[in-house]
């Protein structure tokens, strides 16, 4: 059965994913040329660097989620849908989701990448991703859950298995998050949980190859690794996780820890999507385009963002990260709007803008064009950025109010847990 969508004589152009990639194609889009259908498993925007400030409770989940439809509130011609993509059917120009069939003249593939497990089963189940809203508002609520169970044992090392967490993966994700647990266990800790040894609580960050933030530069790897440790951070470097069932965590090296946390940032992989044949796939598992994004073998369908793979300059793949998702629908938009026009279209080339992360109060790391700098500079930098970022500017605010009010009191407001009587997960 066909989604319910308004007859049109504008070519259709059908986009899977409002992340960055499909967002910022959408908004170039909204014009008088084609009708835009958004599709969608949300019906929101997320806003993906900040998820880990919802899981330490910093932000609120609504401070860094934006409503499509507001968004698109004026634009005649966007339609967005709610539904899963499931399969594409090329020769007949339609794909199949949760919610019906949608037919096609265009298709844009911008779903993003999905958590990598490396193919291990147990530790895909027991550990925690953080992808989405509701994973930082699951890890939210097993972060203070198991801090107030720990008040309740006597066994010391059944105690400190409730309050241990390890993190695996020494990007970004995995630093910013080891920082703000450690600021958690030196300011929080100790004003909430007074009957609790703050000291018993151990963070770990995991990382298989030798350094921290591998894709930026061997300064900024070196200080946010003596940040961490500083902070009181374990940084184990160059030991993979083998194994992992809720309580013990395998290392490559023989040894184990004992946690009921361990939160899952060691990387993404595309997700193979049915219909396209194995030849439009690249290297793990990204959709292979050509310079102006059209997946081999199509003329039709494009990707862009974490799921598309293409060789352009130095890059064998770009960098699975919010600016190249932005900049790749701005030039895919440029040329479906000049296609419409009848005017000429351009290749695709990536213009690399740095990378920050941000390790604590007044830490931070930036690698950017114009500067390469740590600490208080670089932790101002990340700030600006990132606030100018998310969208909305009630969102904005919100944001800055908290990180102001965390600034000034040593202090978090959202440490709530939210518990629902239909849960299925006692755990929480």
């Amino acid at each position: 059965m066909p989604i319910n969508l308004p007859e049109t004589k504008k070519p259709r152009i059908v986009i899977i994913g409002a992340g960055f990639a499909g967002l910022n194609l959408a908004r170039r889009l909204s014009n008088k040329y084609y009708q835009v259908v958004i599709i969608d498993r949300n019906n929101f925007h997320q806003f993906q660097p900040l998820l880990y400030q919802v899981a330490m409770s910093g932000i609120e989940p609504s401070s860094i989620a934006f409503p499509l439809r507001k968004l698109f509130r004026h634009k005649e011609d966007v339609h967005i849908r709610v539904a899963e993509l499931l399969s594409v059917h090329p020769a007949e120009q339609h794909i199949i989701t949760s919610e019906g069939l949608v037919n096609y003249d265009i298709l844009v593939l911008a779903i993003g990448a999905a958590t990598n497990f490396y193919g291990n089963a147990e530790i895909e189940q027991k550990a925690y991703p953080l992808k989405s809203v509701a994973d930082a508002l699951l890890l939210r609520n097993v972060i203070l859950s198991d801090l107030e169970k720990a008040l309740t044992i006597r066994e010391d090392d059944v105690r400190k298995s409730y309050m241990d967490i390890v993190i695996v993966g020494g990007g970004p994700t995995g630093v910013e998050m080891s920082g703000s647990l450690a600021e958690m266990k030196r300011y929080i800790l100790p004003k909430d949980y007074p009957e609790l040894n703050a000291a018993e609580m151990d963070i770990y960050l995991i990382e298989g190859t030798n350094e921290l933030l591998s894709v930026m530069s061997d300064k900024a790897s070196e200080k946010s690794k003596q940040y961490l440790e500083k902070m009181g951070v374990h940084v184990i470097t160059n030991t993979r996780v083998m194994n992992y069932d809720g309580q013990v965590i395998s290392l490559s090296d023989g040894k184990k820890l004992y946690s009921r946390k361990v939160i899952w940032a060691a990387g993404v992989t595309g997700v193979k999507i049915q219909g396209l044949p194995d030849a439009a796939y690249a290297r793990g598992n990204r959709i292979l385009t050509n310079t102006f994004n059209q997946v081999s073998g199509f003329t039709d369908i494009y990707a862009i963002g974490d799921n598309a793979y293409m060789e352009e300059g130095e890059y064998k793949g770009h960098p699975q990260v919010a600016q190249p998702a932005i900049q790749e629908a701005r030039c895919l938009a440029h040329n479906l709007n000049a296609k419409a026009k009848g005017k000429p279209i351009k290749p695709f080339h990536y213009k690399d803008l740095g990378s920050l992360a941000t390790i604590g109060r007044n830490k931070a790391v930036a690698d950017l064009p114009f500067i390469k700098t740590q600490g208080f500079i670089a932790w101002v930098l990340w700030l600006v950025v990132h606030l100018k970022s998310i969208l909305g500017v009630k969102n904005q605010i919100f944001v800055l109010f908290n990180w102001v009010w965390s600034y000034v009191t040593l202090d978090q407001s959202l440490r709530i847990i939210v518990k629902h009587k239909r849960s299925k997960d006692s755990e929480w």
